[in-house]
């Protein structure tokens, strides 16, 4: 199989991003697949700069259309955003949301061509993002529109094998309750059956949380899982998904932790959050989930009060690194 080619994103300027990309780039990546890296090229040097360090064998192109691969397989998409080279580090900026939105969007644009097979993007913030005109809470709701996706699309985040999926998440707690419904709790497990396949889980162990403070306690605290959540899972077995639930969140970790699933699909963002990044926030990659192409990110954001310092940890982003590749290759075989 050829290699895929792998799109990596810049990400927000004023944030760790470009220097954990230096960083990446100067490991030992490219036998396994060839990159184009989108953004400012006076951003990326500035991630040289913090690090101490110059990326060999990268070839600057101007345009999409120049995109062709020698041997070192590593090509720099120079995008020009005026004024960004005056980006504080640690500050959010109009022009760094503009800058990660036409990362995203250009990479986007790649994939419906078939140029790239994944995309991996340094951090973003998302309050740069809405001031560079972003219309949308997150990157996410950018990429589904600009695709044009329909289906059920979802943030996913993994750390030492430990998924987590959610069926609500950029929203206000006090939507979350009118959000939740049967059809979108089914296509919640689907997505995680469909995703972790991708990612080479061969029959992915799916666990559903609860909603409500023990899972309802047969209705006194709650009747989410009796009309909702439990018909929903029951639904999915009789389609032979392997999935079990609802359970109370609070003690379904302890089951991820000891190897019992591999996926938590929970109802909202901090209910599984909080307990994948106490057990893993220096390992974790965040995954957008139901998009035609496999994009992957570190999921421990742009860190804006240690940028320019040169001491984030690289952990996250290799795993999210090797997570893109491994979707790719089997989006691409799957394509082939």
């Amino acid at each position: 199989m050829r290699k895929p080619v792998i799109a990596i994103l810049q990400g927000d300027p004023a944030g760790i991003g470009p220097e954990l990309l230096v960083k990446l780039l100067n490991d030992d990546i490219r036998e396994i697949t060839n990159i184009v890296v989108l953004g400012d090229p006076e951003i990326f040097q500035r991630g040289e700069r913090i690090v101490g360090r110059r990326v060999a064998g990268m070839r600057s192109i101007a345009k999409t259309e120049e995109i062709e691969f020698s041997e070192t397989g590593l090509l720099h998409l120079d995008i020009h955003i005026p004024g960004i080279a005056e980006t504080a580090l640690g500050q959010v900026s109009a022009e760094g949301g503009r800058s990660s939105l036409e990362e995203m969007r250009m990479a986007l644009e790649l994939s419906q061509t078939t140029a790239v097979h994944g995309i991996l993007f340094m951090p973003f913030n998302k309050a740069s993002m809405y001031l560079g005109g972003n219309p949308f809470a997150d990157e996410i709701g950018f990429a589904r529109h600009f695709l044009g996706t329909t289906g059920a699309v979802s943030e996913f985040n993994v750390a030492h094998d430990m998924w987590n999926g959610r069926i609500t998440s950029h929203v206000a707690m006090k939507d979350v309750p009118g959000m939740l419904t049967q059809s979108k709790i089914m296509d919640g497990i689907a997505l995680a059956d469909r995703t972790l396949r991708l990612a080479g889980y061969v029959h992915p162990r799916i666990a559903v949380a609860a909603y409500n403070p023990h899972a309802g306690e047969g209705g006194l605290l709650g009747r989410e899982e009796i009309d909702i959540i439990a018909p929903a899972v029951k639904s999915m077995q009789e389609r032979r998904v392997n999935v079990a639930g609802p359970f109370p969140a609070d003690t379904l970790w302890l089951k991820m932790r000891d190897r019992e699933y591999d996926v938590v699909v929970s109802m909202y963002h901090d209910q599984g959050q909080i307990a994948i990044k106490l057990l893993g926030f220096d390992q974790g990659v965040s995954v957008l989930a139901g998009l035609p192409i496999p994009i992957a990110t570190p999921a421990h954001g742009t860190a804006f009060d240690i940028a320019g310092q040169n001491k984030a940890k690289m952990t996250p982003t290799r795993n999210a690194f090797n997570m893109v590749v491994g979707m790719a290759r089997h989006h691409l075989a799957a394509a082939e």
